[in-house]
């Protein structure tokens, strides 16, 4: 009699691996912004230096017309908390994730971008918290490339860079294809897109923060009704 073993479960991906798809957006989204940020007249090292200590992508670009116009810090500061106050709702998501290390937690709630987090909502509960940390450095690493790169070219020679900007959009739909094959329910998704076509007739402007917030709600009442359904259903 022969016994046939268990097939073995799949490898997790490495760290590397993981953040491949986001690189695939972040160089070319980062060299943008690193060469927008020289032809503005900016120093290519504050370029760099931006991308190490603010990395806030869409907050990023918004500050060059800022800084170009001679805004303040205090008052581009401000602006970058708006743009990027969705961020919260994600940490608050995550905080049963985050790692116990002062360090390690103070890093991935600074480098917690969109791309980021969808790439951590699809990782397991028994992902080592020092992965998570470390697709979160890739992640900023690519970002950093990227400016970089753009940075450099932008100090150099002028390059038209129409068109780089619909990257942006085709990442998220690879990451939004990734959470679907994730998730066991399709339910995360029409809720989020129920949200924003509810959201954007009444404030287009402010549509993102809205239907985030919708969709929390959502979340939280379908948290409520499936725990009161299982109660119920227990002798």
């Amino acid at each position: 009699m022969t016994s046939h073993s268990p097939a073995p479960h799949p490898a997790p991906l490495s760290a590397l691996m993981l953040t491949v798809p986001v690189a695939m957006g972040y160089i070319p989204l980062g060299t943008v912004f690193g060469f927008l940020f020289v032809q503005a007249g900016g120093d290519w090292w504050v370029a760099v230096l931006a991308s190490l200590v603010v990395f806030a992508g869409a907050a990023q670009y918004m500050m060059i017309p800022m800084l170009a116009a001679g805004m303040s810090v205090g008052t581009i500061a401000l602006a970058t908390l708006i743009v990027n106050l969705r961020h919260v709702f994600y940490g608050l998501s995550l905080l049963h994730k985050l790692p116990q290390g002062r360090w390690f937690r103070a890093y991935l709630v600074f480098g917690l971008t969109d791309e980021t987090y969808s790439v951590l909502t699809t990782l397991p509960d028994s992902t080592p918290r020092s992965q998570m940390v470390l697709v979160a450095l890739l992640n900023q690493g690519w970002w950093v490339l990227g400016t970089t790169i753009g940075a450099v070219i932008g100090s150099q020679a002028q390059v038209n860079l129409a068109g780089l900007d619909f990257v942006l959009a085709a990442l998220f739909a690879v990451l939004t294809v990734e959470q679907w094959r994730i998730k066991k329910s399709p339910a995360p998704l029409w809720i989020a897109l129920a949200a924003y076509a509810l959201a954007y007739p009444l404030a287009a402007k402010h549509a993102l923060v809205i239907s985030i917030g919708l969709s929390i709600a959502a979340s939280l009442l379908w948290q409520v009704k499936a725990s009161a359904s299982t109660t119920e259903a227990k002798p």
